[in-house]
């Protein structure tokens, strides 16, 4: 990361989704807690989105949705 404010911005929402997947782990996606970082992970993405940053994944989509191909007019 370099030390420019986008790269800021890019490492405090990296820092904010790893804390938001631990607190999911250990309290549980309805705890107040993990909504609280859910949040946080969420306002950290959309500034660094809002500057014209990339907002990765934490991890790569499972291999059955990269592989489904999405149906424009599902019948």
């Amino acid at each position: 990361m370099s030390n420019s404010p986008s790269g800021i911005r890019r490492a405090r929402a990296a820092a904010a989704q790893q804390r938001a997947a631990r607190a999911i782990t250990h309290y549980g996606l309805a705890h107040p807690q993990a909504l609280a970082s859910l949040a946080a992970a969420a306002r950290a993405a959309r500034a660094v989105w809002e500057a014209g940053g990339a907002v990765p994944d934490i991890h790569p989509p499972a291999a059955s949705r990269r592989a489904a191909k999405p149906q424009l007019h599902p019948q």
